[in-house]
């Protein structure tokens, strides 16, 4: 009886020894578990529970089964073209076999280190293997719309259309084949065959942000000025149009006023001289003998003084001297 106490006192003691000693943990929601004995991998665990070990020997390393994000630096590449850009991507990626991870990577940080590596390199390649238009697009919607530019104070309807022809522009947007969204979803499948050698899935590469390069944004600008110059000279020209319109029309109705006047001026003068001469006939009638005396007075009013000959009396126009 003795012994028997002995022996189960001695196995309870081991018991509580092994139970000190930690044989079992908790796997969480969210995470998964690589048992490793003196370095060596000896289970895997993706559930969640309470999981088993054997104490001292085995040691637990726990990773994430959840998304997890990768933000990587922005890069200046240059596209098919040789135009630079700068190019900002997101991904985001989970740990599909953690004995893999374990072997090849060890942490997450190494892991994110790795997919800087292999994420940045596929993207340098596939953006200068394509044209800028199929790296900044993900549609051809921008050949269907179609602009049309307002006008303001203009005469008619008819000026507005004349406009309206001078100022179109015809831009002529190269038709995509791939687009952004397809140029993600290449980096993805040519980032995934490097990233499965690691334990590493790749759920997702979106190419986040995509700016013109200093040298490439001053061309932009300029060619944005040279059209909105162009449409500035159109209205310019239309103004010096409508200027020497206006100019042609006042000059007319200018000529066409003092033709009218010319004529009226011309036609009273008439009247009056028609006037003049009927007094004069009326008046000569009266008197032919004043009418006579007095004409003759009133020319040499205006003809003795000027003259500087000496004429006889005899004359018969100095017959009333």
């Amino acid at each position: 009886m003795k012994k028997l106490v002995t022996v189960l006192v001695i196995i309870a003691l081991l018991l509580v020894v092994f139970l000190l000693l930690g044989p079992f943990y908790i796997l969480n929601e969210g995470e998964q578990a690589v048992v490793t004995c003196f370095g060596k991998i000896v289970d895997t665990q993706t559930t969640a529970g309470l999981k088993f070990r054997m104490p001292v020997v085995d040691n637990v390393v726990k990773y994430s089964s959840k998304l997890l994000s990768w933000d990587g630096d922005a890069q200046r590449i240059p596209t098919n073209e040789n135009q630079f850009i700068w190019v900002d991507a997101t991904a985001r990626w989970y740990i599909s076999d953690p004995a893999l991870f374990y072997e090849t990577v060890g942490t997450v940080e190494n892991g994110r280190g790795r997919l800087n590596d292999i994420i940045d390199s596929t993207i340098r390649t596939v953006i200068s293997e394509n044209n800028l238009n199929e790296a900044v697009r993900s549609t051809n919607r921008i050949n269907e719309i179609n602009v049309v530019e307002g006008f303001q104070d203009v005469d008619s309807q008819e000026d507005a259309e004349t406009l309206k022809s001078l100022t179109s522009t015809v831009t002529s947007q190269q038709t995509i084949e791939v687009g952004r969204e397809g140029l993600s979803n290449i980096i993805l499948a040519d980032a995934s065959k490097y990233t499965q050698t690691y334990g590493i899935a790749l759920e997702d590469v979106i190419i986040r942000q995509i700016r013109y390069s200093d040298d490439l944004t001053q061309s932009v600008y300029e060619r944005m000025i040279k059209e909105r110059n162009q449409i500035a000279e159109t209205y310019r020209s239309y103004g010096r149009g409508q200027l020497a319109e206006w100019q042609g029309k006042t000059e007319r109705d200018k000529a066409q006023l003092i033709s009218q006047a010319n004529a009226e001026a011309a036609r009273i003068m008439g009247e009056a001289d028609a006037e003049a001469n009927r007094i004069y006939a009326e008046s000569y009638s009266a008197d032919p003998g004043f009418f006579e005396f007095y004409t003759y007075l009133d020319s040499y009013r205006s003809t003795l003084p000027g003259m500087t000959k000496v004429l006889s009396t005899q004359s018969p126009y100095f017959q009333y001297l």
